[in-house]
C-alpha cells in the first residue's frame, strides 16, 4: 500500500504540500496540484480519511437522526438534507430514534462518537432541557420540525398550529359543522399544535369541541383506518374528517370506501403534510403542505453556514403551511 511519503517523493514536493492538495487548499498552484494528483494515481494512493479528520479536526460528515426510516415524510426530509450537503462535498450518517427517549439519546451518542461535524435532529421524546444541555457540548446541534426558544437560531420549524387551523377552516368554509378529528400522538409537539389549531378554528366558528369526535391516532395508515372504524362504531354524525397527517388520512379513506362511503359526497377528508402520494390517492387528497424537503435543505444550509463557514447563504428558520385543495373534500350537500 502506497504511503504519503512515496507520493511526496514521486511528485517532488514536500509532505506539507501533499497534505494541502488532499485538503483542497487553494494556496497550491494548479501545476503542483496536478503533479501530486498524478503521483497519487500512479501509486494508487488513497488518503486515510480517519487520519485526515484527526489532523484537520473536520470529518466532512453530518449526523442525522430521524424518528423512522420508512414513509415518504422522512424520505423527503432526508433527501433534502443529503442533496444539499452532498453538493457541498459533505456526507451524512443516518440513524433513528423511533420516538423513544432512550433510543433518541443512544442515536445522538452514536453520532457524536462518529465525530460528526454537526448533527441534525428530528427528535420527539427527549426534553427541551436535554437538548439545551446537549447544545452546550462540542458538537453543534440543529433541530428539524421542532422549536426550542433557547435554541431558536438552530431550529428549522413549521407553524403546525396554523396548519391545523387551516385544515379545519377549509371544511368549515365548505359548510361543514360536524367535524371529526384524528390526532397524532399528543406527546409529540407537532401533533399537539395541530390539534390546538383545529380547536381554534372551531372556536372561531362558535362550535364546541366534541371529545366524542376526537381520536388520538399514531401517524400510521393503519391508525387512520382504526380511528375511523372507532368513530363510526359510535354511531355519531359527522360530515367531515380532519386528520393530523396524510398517512392516517389515506387509511381513513380506504376504510370509508370499503364500507360504502362515496368520497367526498358522504364524507370530506383532509390530511396534513402533502406527501408525494397525496396527489395520487382516489380521490386526490386535500391536505396541508408541509415543505419538509425545503426545510431539510434549509437545515443543511444552516450547517454549511455555521459549521463550514460557507458564504452567501440566506437562512429561513420558520416555515408556514398552506392548504392544497383537492378532491377529497367538498361543500356540504344539504
Amino acid at each position: 500500500m502506497a504511503t504519503i511519503y512515496q507520493v511526496s517523493e514521486l511528485a517532488g514536493v514536500s509532505l506539507a504540500t501533499v497534505s494541502r492538495v488532499m485538503n483542497k487548499n487553494t494556496k497550491v498552484s494548479d501545476k503542483t496540484t496536478k503533479k501530486v494528483l498524478d503521483a497519487m494515481q500512479t501509486l494508487g494512493y488513497k488518503p486515510n480519511s480517519i487520519a485526515q479528520s484527526l489532523a484537520s479536526n473536520c470529518t466532512n460528515s453530518v449526523g442525522i437522526l430521524v424518528s423512522e426510516l420508512h414513509g415518504p415524510f422522512f424520505a423527503q426530509m432526508m433527501a433534502g438534507i443529503e442533496s444539499e450537503l452532498r453538493a457541498a462535498g459533505k456526507h451524512v450518517i443516518i440513524t433513528t430514534g423511533h420516538s423513544e427517549e432512550d433510543k433518541e439519546k443512544e442515536g445522538i451518542d452514536f453520532l457524536i462518537s462518529r465525530r460528526c461535524d454537526a448533527i441534525i435532529l428530528h427528535v420527539e421524546a427527549v426534553t427541551d432541557d436535554y437538548l439545551i444541555s446537549l447544545s452546550k457540548g462540542a458538537t453543534p446541534v440543529y433541530l428539524m420540525s421542532r422549536y426550542v426558544q433557547e435554541l431558536k437560531n438552530n431550529c428549522i420549524s413549521l407553524d403546525n398550529k396554523l396548519g391545523g387551523y387551516l385544515a379545519t377552516k377549509s371544511v368549515l368554509e365548505q359548510g361543514h359543522t360536524e367535524i371529526a378529528y384524528i390526532a397524532g400522538p399528543q406527546f409529540k409537539a407537532d401533533a399537539a399544535n395541530r390539534l390546538a389549531g383545529h380547536k381554534q378554528a372551531l372556536e372561531e366558528a362558535n362550535i364546541t369541541f366534541d371529545p366524542s369526535l376526537f381520536f388520538e391516532g399514531d401517524f400510521n395508515e393503519t391508525g387512520g383506518s382504526s380511528a375511523l372504524e372507532h368513530l363510526m362504531n359510535k354511531n355519531l354524525s359527522f360530515t367531515a374528517l380532519v386528520c393530523a397527517n396524510d398517512e392516517m388520512a389515506s387509511g381513513a379513506m380506504k376504510y370509508a370506501r370499503e364500507h360504502g362511503y362515496h368520497l367526498p359526497n358522504d364524507l370530506s377528508i383532509v390530511g396534513f403534510d402533502n406527501v408525494i402520494f397525496a396527489n395520487y390517492l382516489y380521490p386526490t387528497l386535500t391536505t396541508i403542505d408541509n415543505p419538509v424537503a425545503k426545510m431539510g435543505e434549509m437545515a443543511a444550509k444552516l450547517v454549511l453556514k455555521d459549521v463550514y463557514q460557507t458564504k452567501n447563504i440566506e437562512i429561513n428558520r420558520f416555515f408556514e403551511p398552506t392548504l392544497m385543495q383537492r378532491d377529497s373534500s367538498a361543500p356540504l350537500k344539504i
